[in-house]
């Protein structure tokens, strides 16, 4: 082969190899990109949704899914029938779930590992259909109408809505609100100012926090390991409109914890570690300019407690 020939070969050669490694970064980047935190929040509904975060690898590693797998949701003979025809177990399987509680319906975004001709017989299975990848079929109740598709191997978009549809809105390109960085702890809850006008739909013991907490900008609500123990904490970030507003509900939110102490206190009874007023009445809060801060001590009886194992 003459030399100048020989030399063009090698320069392709070499180019191809140049665009081929190009290709398969961009490919790799495009596939973290889309399984940022931030950009898969970015594909949900906002607006005055309340949005969740669970990270269950963190939580399978602490072992507190391990207290969830033993409560009441295995237990249940419609959700063994799903494990057993879709290999498909939330305690094993599933690493991750972003979910959005709209006005539309509640949009998911789950990562973990699924078999999705399995999962695509079972919805036929219960009546559904599957189209193009996405799957639609009736849920417990005419208006929860269940959609998925795969938008990863590794990722699936679910939605339960009026709407047979409401899945493929998780395809768009995500928006993520500049403002908000989801936070680093394995489970945590933001609530806009709309769902706290609604006091009365929270737990027994948390509505009066609720109350107090109606008039933020924001609501941050975090779940985690206590730094340097074994133990758990919850936090709270409320973003308020001024400091005067912040300084207000940081006294208000003290006070509240007091009354709830006393009365504790002048029980005959008192109540254990897993008792959601015993934990309520450990709240701790402070004030940073706009943001009030606080955080409560979980422990594991509190968790055995949400598991129905206690």
């Amino acid at each position: 082969m003459p030399f100048g020939l020989k030399r063009r070969v090698v320069l392709l050669v070499a180019t191809g190899v140049v665009l081929l490694a190009t290709a398969i970064s961009l490919v790799v980047f495009y596939r973290q990109r889309e399984l940022d935190p931030l950009r898969l929040v970015g594909r949900l509904p906002a607006g005055e949704a309340a949005l969740l975060a669970v990270d269950f690898q963190a939580l399978r590693r602490a072992g507190i899914l391990a207290l969830l797998a033993g409560g009441t949701v295995e237990a249940e003979p419609e959700y063994k029938d799903f494990v057993a025809k879709t290999r498909f177990d939330y305690a094993r399987d599933l690493d991750r779930a972003f979910a959005s509680f709209h006005s539309r319906g509640v949009f998911l975004l789950l990562r973990g590992r699924f078999d999705w001709s399995r999962l695509e017989s079972y919805a036929r299975e219960q009546g559904g259909s599957c189209f193009n990848t996405l799957c639609r079929m009736a849920g417990s109740a005419p208006e929860r109408r269940v959609s998925f598709f795969p938008l990863r191997p590794n990722l699936m978009a679910l939605a339960v809505s009026p709407d047979d549809w409401a899945a493929a809105r998780l395809n768009e390109e995500p928006r993520p609100e500049p403002s908000f960085q989801p936070p680093q702890q394995p489970l945590w809850l933001r609530l806009p100012p709309a769902t706290l006008q609604k006091a009365e739909t929270f737990p027994t013991g948390t509505q009066l926090f609720a109350k107090a907490l109606a008039g933020s900008e924001s609501v941050l609500l975090t779940l985690g390991a206590t730094p340097g123990s074994q133990g758990f904490e919850a936090r709270l970030d409320v973003l308020c409109r001024g400091e005067d507003e912040a300084a207000r509900l940081t006294a208000t939110l003290q006070k509240i914890t007091r009354v709830l102490t006393d009365l504790l206190a002048k029980e005959k009874t008192k109540p254990g570690p897993g008792d959601l007023a015993t934990v309520l009445s450990s709240g701790v809060f402070r004030q940073e300019r706009r943001r009030v801060l606080g955080r409560w001590p979980i422990e594991r009886a509190f968790l055995e407690g949400l598991a129905g194992r206690s």
